[in-house]
């Protein structure tokens, strides 16, 4: 008696073992996002920019880590939608607080050598 085999996902099955091929390609470009990240931090386009290229990137690598690594591509739709409205929440929060830091960056004083003092809390000593 012959036995079919499938290769659909079964409800039931507690795991999934991913194949070594997809988990190497995952690995290989995680790799490349990583060697990406790092040249990009070589070139200037500008804060906001930069800031842009960094998230993407880090949202991709945590999306392939996720989806392959953690198996969540194999698992229950309703899963996939928790972590895309995640994503979606948190560029917002980021989003909502990039939005107004053009206003108050002009009244921050960047000066290592000497920092203004503080408004309260214990006077430094001179010695």
């Amino acid at each position: 008696m012959a036995t079919e085999h499938h290769d659909d996902h079964d409800p039931n099955e507690i795991s999934h073992v991913a194949a070594a091929k997809v988990l190497l390609a995952t690995g290989g470009a995680l790799l490349v996002l990583t060697l990406v990240t790092v040249l990009a931090t070589k070139i200037d386009f500008g804060a906001n920019i930069n800031l842009a290229i960094a998230m993407v990137i880090a949202v991709t690598k945590a999306t392939l880590v996720i989806l392959f690594f953690m198996h969540l591509r194999y698992d229950k739709l309703f899963h996939t939608v928790v972590f895309v409205s995640a994503v979606l929440a948190a560029s917002l929060f980021v989003g909502f607080t990039l939005m107004d830091t053009s206003q108050y960056q002009d009244t921050n004083i960047w000066q290592p050598t000497s920092p203004p003092r503080a408004p309260f809390g214990p006077r430094p000593t001179s010695g």
